[in-house]
């Protein structure tokens, strides 16, 4: 059946899933599963005990996954942001889509996550495909002023190439950044994870493989989000001592 959709928007059954009633079973899950995480236990492993334990649907797991690390990956990760308001002058690495369907999910009303590392996470997936909605250019131009008035010179967006429709979406960026005015660069990779990881520059990215290993980044839809007032709709998952 073709995609018709024209919205990032939430599943069919998130309002339930999702519900503040919900809640605290899913806070409680991150906090077990990032205990788990840091005492060694193998993330699928570790997640169904955890699903188990607090008789979790699919995509409740999925947000869990999603906004539990282990202590060591916490402390790493706080320690190697960078603020987007020290950001002026400085040159951006974007992952592309990662930021991009975060927003578009923020705008649209979809389900937005506060993660224990303090990144906004949605649980939205492309499936090797993405689709232009109504919001994509909307999140387009949110990213694009929210650099520009923080007084970022530069930026490059990486689009894996396995997605398709990276191309389209490639013109749609370029045309919003020719609109503004703004000094964007659009690359269509094979692969961005290792460019993001290697490179000298700040990334912005929520990818916790990313943000694990690169050398600074910066948490970019998180501060989209705040300027967008939405983000008291976010549910925060962190447990006491990552919110403290």
């Amino acid at each position: 059946m073709p995609d018709r959709r024209c919205h990032r928007g939430a599943h069919p059954e998130d309002g339930r899933l999702f519900a503040p009633a919900a809640h605290e079973a899913l806070r409680r899950g991150v906090r077990d599963l990032s205990w788990l995480l840091t005492h060694g236990y193998a993330g699928p492993s570790a997640l169904k005990i955890v699903g188990d334990r607090y008789n979790l649907d699919a995509r409740q797991r999925m947000a869990v996954m999603r906004c539990a690390c282990s202590d060591d990956a916490l402390a790493s990760r706080l320690a190697r942001q960078v603020r987007l308001a020290d950001l002026a002058g400085a040159e951006l690495l974007i992952d592309g889509f990662n930021v991009l369907t975060t927003i578009e999910v923020a705008l649209s009303g979809g389900v937005l996550l506060l993660a224990r590392d303090t990144t906004c996470r949605d649980i939205a997936s492309i499936h090797g495909s993405y689709r232009k909605v109504e919001e994509t250019r909307p999140a387009l131009a949110l990213v694009g002023q929210t650099l520009h008035d923080n007084g970022v010179r530069r930026c490059a967006w990486l689009l894996d190439q396995p997605v398709s429709n990276s191309g389209r979406l490639r013109g749609i960026m370029m045309e919003v950044a020719q609109q503004n005015g703004w000094d964007w660069d659009v690359q269509i990779v094979a692969n961005p994870d290792p460019l993001l990881i290697e490179t000298e520059q700040i990334v912005a990215s929520a990818d916790s493989v990313v943000i694990d290993r690169c050398r600074r980044w910066v948490n970019l839809a998180r501060e989209v989000v705040g300027r967008m007032g939405v983000s008291e709709k976010m549910i925060d998952l962190r447990d006491d001592a990552a919110a403290s």
